[in-house]
């Protein structure tokens, strides 16, 4: 995909002949207005297609195979190497609009985008070529020999004509899947995407694209913290421009390293990262993927207690604009509230409070996440309710029953926990007790009579 510069050569003249040319150079060589026009390219609308990327795709179980049945399948190119960034590489998916599938075609051709221009629709001859998977990337073209095992190499340019054909149709409009990073699925490899409020983290900020004449990954992240690759040539038009510092749309091709996803972009206008960043504006998400997943009030030591968040989602959440409240006893208005902007809960994970970090680290053998002192929602002495609300005052999660005590309730937990069953994967506004599991020291309205002491009845941070 990257390429090799070659080396000119420039060899020196005689004197007489170097004037000659400087005649020449003169006369010649200073048109006004030249005009450059693209090679001419016969098209060709006589083939019929009779098979599809997936059912070519289906051909391949292990190993590179040379496809023998005389297959055609028309595509659509979105890749080009004007400004560098591919060599000998044409990326081709099924469709202008809302492709489902997507290939890498290995060519040895330079400046192929002045023969297949990005949204031409072209016809491919398969007989002959070789089908492989490389990390994830469906590939057709050529073949070498590496180690003793085929692999898809580039095809040779005089090849080229004789499997791909132009067709006589007008440049497509591509439109590229709108998508983001937790979405980003195989079936979208080799096609056109566009992610949005993306930006270059920040440890980057001041670099240039590439490492001249090496490919160069650089990161780039969401305001959520999700990060994704973004690849770059050592030879591309732009390798020594600084890496743009705002947030914004990224239009690229998907590409695939084994099981991470990276970028790569046709041109620099892919990029419009113009956008404030991330850090320079409040950003206030909501989701009924984060909820209360544990409640604890130690039997044996009241400075033990906490309380855990989950984060059920698959990408990391930032929590601006979120609160906790702790309502005591039966009180209706809030005795404690604590504002959770700036903490961010990884995917797939669990938050901890503490009131007593010093006290939970000497019980429990690990810091708590976060420490929010005496009389917080985290220091609860069981009989009290708790809600999590959003940066626009919804309530996304609940514990207990606003205005009633909870002693001898069905939300006590006083010298025990409440307990999130792992079935529940989303917030509940309004508290369901078959929710949960909640062990006390009073038994009542069908809880468990059970008190839990710290450390062996309890884990905070394992859901």
């Amino acid at each position: 995909m990257f390429r090799g510069k070659k080396m000119k050569i420039i060899k020196k003249c005689k004197p007489c002949i170097f004037f000659k040319y400087c005649c020449l150079l003169f006369i010649f060589g200073c048109v006004k207005d030249p005009v450059f026009k693209n090679p001419q390219t016969t098209c060709n609308d006589q083939l019929i297609t009779n098979s599809t990327f997936k059912e070519v795709k289906d051909l391949f179980v292990d190993d590179v195979i040379q496809i023998q049945q005389e297959l055609v399948i028309e595509a659509y190119v979105i890749s080009s190497d004007q400004e560098g960034n591919f060599f000998s590489t044409i990326h081709v998916q099924d469709d202008p609009v809302m492709p489902t599938s997507g290939f890498q075609l290995e060519i040895d051709l330079r400046d192929s985008y002045l023969f297949y221009e990005t949204g031409s629709k072209i016809y491919i001859k398969l007989k002959g070529l070789y089908l492989g998977k490389s990390k994830g990337v469906y590939k057709l073209g050529g073949v070498f020999m590496s180690f003793g095992k085929l692999s898809v190499g580039r095809l040779p340019a005089l090849a080229v004509k004789d499997h791909l054909f132009l067709s006589c149709e007008p440049v497509s409009k591509l439109v590229p899947t709108v998508t983001s990073i937790p979405e980003l699925n195989e079936d979208l490899v080799s096609t056109l995407v566009k992610l949005e409020s993306l930006e270059i983290i920040a440890e980057e900020q001041s670099m240039t694209f590439a490492v001249p004449q090496e490919e160069t990954i650089r990161n780039l992240t969401n305001c959520n913290g999700t990060r994704i690759e973004l690849l770059n040539s050592g030879y591309s038009d732009f390798q020594d421009k600084l890496l743009p510092s705002g947030n914004g749309s990224v239009t690229a091709v998907l590409y695939r390293e084994n099981n991470d996803y990276q970028l790569i972009i046709r041109r620099l206008n892919d990029l419009d990262l113009t956008s404030e960043r991330c850090s320079d504006r409040d950003v206030f998400l909501t989701s009924d993927q984060i909820f209360i997943s544990e409640i604890a009030d130690p039997n044996n030591n009241a400075e033990a207690r906490f309380i855990e968040l989950y984060n059920a989602g698959n990408e990391p959440f930032p929590l601006n604009g979120w609160f906790l409240l702790r309502f005591t006893n039966e009180n209706i208005t809030a005795g404690s509230e604590i504002d959770l902007s700036g903490i961010i809960i990884d995917a797939n994970s669990t938050f901890v409070f503490s009131p007593n970090a010093a006290e939970f680290e000497s019980v429990y053998g690990f810091p708590p996440d976060f420490e929010l002192g005496n009389n917080s929602p985290a220091d609860s002495n069981g009989d009290d309710n708790i809600l999590l609300v959003d940066p626009f005052g919804a309530i996304i999660d609940i514990f207990g029953l606003i205005g009633e005590d909870g002693s001898g309730t069905n939300h006590e937990f006083e010298d025990g926990k409440a307990v999130r069953n792992s079935n529940i994967n989303k917030g509940n506004a309004v508290f369901t007790f078959t929710e949960w599991t909640i062990y006390n020291d009073s038994g009542g309205s069908e809880t468990l009579n059970l008190p839990q002491n710290a450390p062996e009845d309890f884990s905070p941070g394992i859901r």
